[in-house]
């Protein structure tokens, strides 16, 4: 059992675990907004409902769900994008770059500090 709570409670699992409910609450959250205000608006341009189907053969093709979901994939894409990547991009070539270094204070100057403090006279 020790190793199973070992394996459960590791970083990387818990991290993948809200990254996937996360992921799965703004999947909802793109498909109300797509289903709310997208497709509504798209009805309005085209002039009639996005929820469209035609007929061929007898086979019945759904272009309405297609249009949908490409809107819900591509909303997706840009927020993760711009929120992201785009983010995660500039701050790796920021540390490449120099820009931004460990301004943490190393042990031996710590240690210097708290002699210098000690040895500094008491008011």
């Amino acid at each position: 059992m020790k190793g199973f709570k070992d394996f459960l409670l590791r970083g990387n699992i818990v991290d993948l675990a809200v990254a996937v409910v996360i992921g799965g609450a703004f999947n909802r959250l793109v498909e109300v907004f797509t289903a709310s205000f997208l497709t509504p608006l798209i009805g309005m341009v085209t002039g009639g409902e996005v929820g469209g189907e035609f007929t061929v053969g007898g086979q019945k093709f759904t272009y309405g769900a297609f249009i949908s979901e490409l809107i819900a994939f591509v909303v997706t894409a840009a927020v993760i994008y711009f929120v992201v990547v785009l983010p995660m991009k500039k701050i790796t070539e920021r540390r490449k770059a120099g820009v931004m270094e460990d301004d943490a204070p190393t042990q031996e100057q710590l240690l210097t500090e708290i002699r210098d403090l000690l040895a500094s006279p008491r008011r």
